[in-house]
């Protein structure tokens, strides 16, 4: 609203002190049909609102405690004057658009409800990884606070969830009816980081779907989560990458029917969702190419392959129709999401690389282009992004750019270290 309106009697505590104990509400008219009540008992008082719809039938709505004893909280529970205005401005907003016909006609419209509808619109406008999402809805969101109607959710009940989630370890598979399972607890500060970097993607899908809720007129107000801040500084992930000798260790300790997938992965820089669903097909000699039908993002596209690459395939290929599995595991059968985990994990413990995942090959795919001076678009263009701005992101201080070009071409000697004929060795990996 674009101003408060004043009132002797209710915009400060010692004017409502003086007021009656009684059922009817002291009110203000705020504007015409619309007005915010003061109702006051022995225990407190509290702000309500009035709205009169075309009709001329009245419709109230709770806004919240009064700061009467305690001061206000920033609208969470505790309302000043001008606040309780604030809040009722977007509740007469609402209700002039016709609220009732918005509300949940079985019951109060939850958190739940708002995840499920936001859902549900994500994958008809064809939203990516729509599965992810859901997975993360229905494990770290819906238990925790599914069940709150958005009419009661506040910005406390959000924090303390965001924080509770970013100081919990990582889920591992579980056999369904099992209690869950979690990894080890990491306190490193890269450990810290990911976790409050898995919370903020989590609040960022909360946070859209309670937005999705207000659009559509489910909710009055958006104060519960606006002013909800995720950490700072955690989305810049420490890249982990292999150089050439340390892939080929790798390669060398997988398993026979396991090493052709990692070959792949570091020679094309694919997921490993996208090489497992690969066909014979897909490989295109004559133009060098893989193509990637199935993407994360929803979008195919064509992996142009290096010559190592294309002799790769050739021979993954040689024989075989083009209705045939790219790769398959020892019995035939295909591989299965996750299934790659426990191999990977005894070849990385066998070539002695520290912690690894298996995504980190496209890392190391990426990164081999970039200190290379491949374009960014071009590195882009590979992985499957639809712009450079991920790229930049993990990538972009490994580019030989003209910003370093630059530095270290006009710089110059110091003089502050003396040559030494020292050879330096590759630092440990973590």
């Amino acid at each position: 609203m674009a101003r408060t309106v004043r009132n002797a009697k209710l915009d400060s505590r010692s004017g409502r002190d003086k007021l009656e104990i009684r059922r009817e509400p002291h009110w203000v008219v705020i504007s015409k049909g619309c007005a915010l009540g003061y109702r006051k008992s022995a225990r407190g008082g509290n702000w309500i609102a009035r709205f009169r719809d075309d009709a001329g039938k009245q419709h109230y709505h709770a806004l919240g405690a009064a700061d009467d004893a305690m001061d206000s909280d920033g609208g969470a529970l505790v309302l000043s004057y001008a606040e309780a205005q604030r809040r009722a401005d977007d509740w007469f907003k609402l209700a002039a658009r016709g609220f009732e016909e918005a509300v949940a006609p079985t019951g109060p419209y939850t958190v739940k409800d708002a995840l499920t509808d936001y859902a549900t619109a994500y994958k008809r406008r064809g939203g990516k990884a729509a599965d992810t999402m859901q997975s993360s809805i229905d494990a770290l969101i819906v238990p925790p606070l599914g069940s709150i109607a958005l009419s009661k959710l506040t910005r406390r009940k959000i924090e303390n969830w965001h924080e509770a989630l970013s100081t919990t370890p990582a889920r591992l598979r579980t056999k369904p009816g099992k209690e869950q399972n979690f990894r080890e607890k990491d306190e490193t500060p890269e450990g810290v980081r990911r976790r409050r970097s898995t919370a903020n993607r989590v609040l960022t899908i909360l946070k859209a779907a309670l937005n999705h809720a207000m659009a559509d007129r489910k909710t009055a107000t958006d104060e519960a989560w606006r002013t909800v801040k995720p950490f700072r500084e955690v989305d810049a992930a420490r890249v982990r990458y292999l150089n050439d000798q340390e892939a080929q260790r790798l390669v060398n300790a997988c398993d026979k029917d396991f090493r052709p997938l990692v070959q792949a992965a570091l020679l094309t820089g694919a997921r490993y969702g996208e090489l497992v669903v690969l066909t014979v097909g897909d490989f295109n000699p004559d133009a060098g190419t893989v193509h990637i039908r199935f993407s994360k993002g929803g979008k195919a596209r064509h992996i142009v392959l290096s010559d190592e690459g294309k002799s790769f395939f050739a021979d993954r290929t040689a024989g075989k129709t083009a209705a045939n599995r790219m790769f398959a595991r020892a019995d035939g059968d295909a591989w299965g999401v996750s299934h790659q985990k426990r191999p990977f994990a005894d070849a990385v413990k066998a070539a002695k690389l520290g912690k690894l995942t298996f995504h980190e090959l496209r890392h190391s795919y990426a990164s081999r282009l970039v200190m290379a001076g491949a374009p960014l678009p071009v590195v882009a263009a590979q992985l499957g992004h639809s712009d450079t701005r991920m790229v930049e992101k993990h990538y972009g201080h490994m580019s030989k750019n003209y910003v370093a070009d630059t530095v270290r071409a006009h710089f110059g000697n110091m003089g502050l270290v003396q040559p030494t004929n020292v050879a330096s060795m590759r630092r440990a990996a973590d």
